[in-house]
């Protein structure tokens, strides 16, 4: 009889190749993330480093630092979360690091950019669990004792955002909805952005079924906040921003987020922002084209709170 160590159980490849599971468990990853150490910019002067915020679990995070001018002035502070199916991705990667740089830049905002445990090998809701336990970590610096002098010095932890793209969109909301019964004391969650997220709808996703056998699905209100709309009336936060990409297969579900909060009643003010003749996470991608700089000035004046619609 032949072995089962090359027969496949399960491939997801859903619009690119993520990974497989041959019949004797074995998990071969396709896609593979690349990473890149930290750095000082010499452009934007803007300084990175890692630091871990869970030595049990294995979790770090990178810090983005603007150049301070005025060390007397708090700024505001970013806890960015990557995208990538629940399945790839880093914040150590090349897209994340760059793109975070830039946005520090530009928006004068001191940035978190958070690792999780990915699936399959650690299936969901290990992402969210890791997420919250990094934020945690952060909020751990609102006394200006924590572990991390950047956060101690600079963070401003009355202006807080939680943001994140496809997957870490969906993290990023969830773990505002999570502040709303697990508090973070001391610090203020000023705005929730969400780009290209990715969220559920009523059809059929195998790969969540797989990587998060747990779940109800499209009735999960971790992958799902329509399927809870009452719910989404106690967002702990005063504004957010969805962006959505034309030719993104998760547009519609991004729409449906942004009415279902309006739908719930929350009060604040949430805005839509779509661009017109892009694909999903195209900021990542192509960062230099005149829609990704023209998006990084709407991001850095949300943060700014001083948002207008292009």
């Amino acid at each position: 009889m032949a072995s089962n160590s090359t027969e496949i159980a399960h491939e997801f490849f859903p619009s690119y190749p993520l990974f497989r599971v041959y019949k004797d468990g074995r998990i071969e990853r396709v896609y593979k993330t690349r990473t890149i150490p930290p750095s000082n910019d010499p452009e934007t002067g803007v300084q990175s480093k890692d630091t871990v915020t869970s030595p049990e679990l294995g979790l770090s995070v990178r810090l983005f630092l603007p150049k301070i001018t005025n060390p007397t002035v708090k700024i505001p502070l970013l806890i960015y979360i990557h995208g990538g199916a629940f399945c790839i991705g880093s914040p150590f990667s090349p897209n994340y690091h760059e793109y975070l740089t830039s946005l520090v830049n530009k928006a004068n905002a001191i940035a978190v950019s958070i690792q999780y445990r990915k699936a399959p090998e650690h299936p969901l809701p290990i992402a969210y669990d890791d997420a919250w336990t990094s934020i945690k970590w952060v909020a751990s610096h609102v006394n200006k004792d924590g572990p991390e002098p950047w956060l101690n010095e600079h963070a401003d932890f009355d202006r807080v955002f939680l943001a994140g793209d496809s997957a870490g969109g969906n993290i990023a909301h969830s773990m505002t909805m999570r502040a709303k019964t697990d508090s973070l004391v001391g610090v203020k969650i000023d705005g929730l952005l969400l780009m290209n997220p990715f969220f559920m709808n009523d059809q059929r996703d195998e790969l969540i079924e797989y990587i998060f056998p747990t779940s109800n699905g499209s009735n999960d209100p971790r992958l799902n906040p329509a399927s809870a709309v009452n719910e989404l009336v106690g967002l702990p936060c005063s504004r957010i921003l969805v962006c959505v990409s034309e030719k993104d297969f998760l547009k519609d579900r991004g729409v449906a987020y942004y009415e279902a909060v309006k739908k719930s009643g929350w009060n604040g003010v949430i805005d839509l922002l779509e661009i017109p003749e892009e694909d999903h996470v195209f900021f990542l991608f192509k960062p230099t084209c005149q829609k990704a700089a023209d998006l990084m000035i709407q991001v850095s004046s949300f943060l700014n709170q001083a948002f207008s619609l292009m």
